[in-house]
């Protein structure tokens, strides 16, 4: 970093294969570092916490913690690094007991961008700007972050398939599991031990015309999904129903996303996504999108259309452990939301007229689902950006329909970039300035 810095350089860290924002394709010439040989990882004497390589991925830390009788909140999917998502807040399966992902950081070991090597932690003004928009700061080589005794060993999950006709059913269903446990700061909660995902995708084995939904319900500690949540959506009349048991470590293979499936392949796929946070499922709004995205992935038949084999993601996790850390106190801003919802529009590269096709789609369900919010702006997941999405829309800065301005979030952001990354060197990721020269 220091020779680029002399030399004028862009450089750019990764350490995974998380996100796929368009704001990367900036970096068109400069040094890439990887940090995929960082990856030891030391539970501490007192069993409270754990420090990883930056390079480490969530899989090798959950196997490593596993046997000791320990975890902590990572991201779900085994294939992607520990770090990248935790930096832009981090969702994850445990978050309802624990919090983000970055809310467990207790120091890091970050690269400055003049190459210098500071300790970030509590007493660290840079450690609220890591917990949210890490990726604007620094490269991370190690982070210490709070691990905690396993609560519980089983889970159970239930996966159901059903028809597009059954949008609406299904996520009326929906809302009320999200609205379904005892009141948690004046609102009903999504039970803490319950998770719920859903994907709309091609499935011709139950529909050979249209995408399903396929619903995955999911519960800590039991053996078995209790009836009193499977049951409204057994009422309605799925078209498969598998239930399984294991334990913590099978999620990612139940959901599709271990580190054998598809989504964790280096195939040449290009995987968009659009993100948009939801406080609840507008069931009117659904129903117009699946129309659009059934349309826009099955026109020309689903062998030949270049977009048969996406994904539109629904994931709904509880979070209790989430809304306990205070909102101002990390840069994340979205913890009052509910539902992190993301059309994935994968295909084959082929070109400029192909990416804006994609593009067109994945942005009109994004806008389909924002006006239903009520919302002046919509809520967005840094780590699932498309790219195109303003400062306000990732860090929390805009005014939301509610008149409730979020300024000072961007502004406290800005002003620390300027302390510690003047020239904007670490600008390829969904930057907060651009990048020196650029408007």
């Amino acid at each position: 970093m220091k020779f680029a810095n002399e030399h004028d350089i862009p450089f750019l860290a990764y350490n995974g294969v998380h996100g796929a924002t368009t704001t990367l394709g900036k970096m068109t010439k400069g040094i890439s570092i990887s940090l995929e040989k960082l990856t030891s990882i030391a539970v501490s004497p007192d069993g409270r916490t754990v420090t990883a390589g930056g390079g480490t991925n969530s899989k090798a830390l959950t196997d490593h913690l596993w046997p000791r009788g320990k975890q902590t909140v990572t991201g779900t999917c085994e294939c992607v690094s520990y770090l990248g998502p935790a930096l832009g807040g981090g969702h994850g399966w445990l978050q309802g007991r624990h919090g983000l992902m970055a809310d467990q950081f207790v120091s890091l070991r970050v690269v400055l961008a003049d190459g210098s090597v500071e300790t970030v932690d509590e007493g660290h003004e840079l450690m609220w700007a890591m917990k949210g928009a890490g990726h604007n700061f620094g490269i991370v080589t190690s982070v210490t972050s709070k691990i905690y005794d396993i609560k519980h060993r089983d889970w159970a999950i239930e996966t159901l398939i059903f028809t597009g006709d059954k949008v609406r059913q299904v996520y009326d269903a929906a809302n009320a599991l999200i609205h379904y446990a005892a009141d948690f700061n004046g609102q009903k909660q999504q039970p803490v031990d319950v998770i719920h995902w859903s994907y709309w995708l091609m499935n011709p084995d139950v529909d050979p015309v249209n995408p399903v939904i396929l619903f995955f319900l999911i519960q800590e500690g039991v053996s078995s999904v209790d009836p009193a949540y499977s049951k409204p959506f057994h009422d309605i009349g799925p078209a498969v129903v598998t239930p399984e048991t294991g334990d913590y470590r099978q999620l990612g293979r139940w959901t599709g996303i271990d580190a054998a499936a598809p989504p964790c392949q280096k195939d040449g796929l290009v995987n968009p996504r659009f993100p948009i946070y939801l406080e609840r499922f507008n069931v009117d709004a659904l129903v117009e999108a699946y129309a659009v995205y059934a349309e826009g992935i099955t026109s020309g038949g689903a062998d030949g259309n270049p977009f048969s084999h996406s994904l539109f993601m629904f994931e709904a996790y509880s979070h209790q452990g989430m809304r306990r850390v205070p909102g101002a106190s990390t840069a994340f801003a979205y913890r009052d939301d509910n539902i992190l919802a993301a059309p994935l529009i994968t295909y084959t590269p082929a070109g400029e007229a192909l990416d804006q096709k994609a593009a067109q789609l994945g942005n009109r369900l994004r806008q389909v689902l924002h006006a239903a919010t009520g919302r002046r702006e919509y809520h967005s997941y840094v780590n699932y950006a498309y790219g195109n999405e303003a400062n306000g829309n990732l860090y929390g800065a805009g005014e939301d329909g509610e008149g409730e301005g979020e300024g000072w979030r961007l502004c406290r952001l800005r002003e620390l970039k300027r302390r510690y990354d003047p020239r904007g060197r670490f600008s390829f990721y969904n930057p907060i300035v651009p990048r020196a020269g650029e408007h």
